[in-house]
């Protein structure tokens, strides 16, 4: 508590889809063991490392237990301010990370090993609060920025946008945002699912079922029991412990060229890349030594408000890079892992 914790950075390397295995598309991304993954085409020979690499054949499982994931959902427990971000280029592997098949419901279930690391994250989180016996309050809330609008993906009516307050002991926060409490795992994924249905998704040439929005799914643990002295870093005010789990599903950075884009989906195109761009040049600026730092313009983008925390603050956070391994995404391929390169110089304080 209180030391300067790096941001830990993982990588995710998607198989070659049937399209790009038909057009001929070649391998160019090759994972070498322990953490380190090689980028060998025309003009470009890099290696890059990482915390952990996830190749083509890695398990959904292999990924929750590899990243660090049970540790967060235990820290979280513990009172801390955690966060998973997947980021990478539209159609690498995002929201199948986090979330699994895109075709399952409530009445079509995913197969238990496609889940992905939000559903095992809340079976981690159940499992703990019940093996402790603690007397812990569950609730989760869940909202997308599209457009550079906050909307509420719980709230069953028509989508409106709600307004981004800053205050000096919350930070930046949504006011009006709909907190559901929750106790079972049926509940808590019925939640993301009725959520995740609500989010704003569209389909062009690199992705059928691509996310036009960032969503933010944060589950708030506080201790039931009042405290009425409680120990430095004890949440806020003095209702005890009060820590939260925050999954964060960005938007696929996407080049208008390759998507076949135009009118609205060229707008969103276009408000995903600024977003993206504000969060890139923020995750440069802190990567620098704290002594040098200068200004970080938090403030430039509703999603790195939303995210400061978790980036320069208090918090502890997961990066999941995901990347596609065709040579035709070699550009994307490399700016994603360049960014995480950055983002792995990032420290903050717990």
């Amino acid at each position: 508590e209180g030391r300067e914790t790096r941001l830990r950075v993982v990588l995710r390397v998607r198989p070659l889809t049937c399209t790009e295995t038909r057009r001929g598309d070649q391998q160019v991304v090759h994972s070498l063991g322990d953490g380190a993954v090689h980028v060998s085409a025309a003009r470009h020979d890099a290696t890059f490392g990482f915390s952990a690499v996830f190749d083509a054949r890695a398990s959904q499982e292999a990924v929750f237990e590899g990243s660090g994931m049970r540790q967060l959902v235990e820290l979280a427990i513990d009172g801390f301010s955690c966060t998973v971000f997947a980021f990478g280029q539209t159609g690498s592997g995002k929201t199948y990370t986090l979330m699994g098949p895109l075709a399952q419901s409530e009445t079509q279930p995913a197969s238990p090993a496609l889940l992905g690391l939000m559903q095992r994250s809340f079976t981690c989180l159940l499992e703990q609060i019940q093996s402790r016996g603690s007397d812990l309050a569950l609730s989760a809330s869940y909202l997308e920025i599209y457009n550079e609008q906050v909307r509420d993906l719980l709230n069953p009516g028509p989508p409106c946008a709600l307004p981004l307050r800053w205050s000096k002991t919350r930070g930046f926060y949504v006011e009006n945002q709909l907190s559901v409490e929750f106790e079972s795992l049926d509940a808590i994924v019925s939640l993301l699912l009725q959520g995740s249905q609500r989010r704003q998704t569209s389909a062009h040439a690199l992705n059928r079922h691509s996310s036009r929005s960032h969503a933010l799914l944060t589950i708030h643990i506080r201790s039931r029991a009042v405290s009425t002295h409680p120990a430095p870093g004890e949440g806020w005010g003095c209702s005890g412990l009060q820590g939260t789990l925050c999954f964060v599903d960005l938007a696929g950075s996407e080049r208008v060229k390759e998507t076949g884009s135009s009118g609205e989906l060229s707008m969103e195109a276009n408000s995903i890349n600024r977003s993206l761009l504000a969060l890139g040049h923020c995750i440069s600026l802190l990567a620098k030594p704290r002594g040098k730092r200068t200004h970080i313009p938090y403030r430039d983008s509703k999603l790195t408000r939303l995210l400061a925390r978790s980036l320069g603050g208090s918090g502890i956070t997961l990066m999941v890079a995901c990347i596609s391994p065709s040579s035709r995404c070699l550009s994307e391929t490399l700016s994603t892992l360049h960014y995480a390169s950055r983002a792995r110089r990032v420290t903050t304080r717990p």
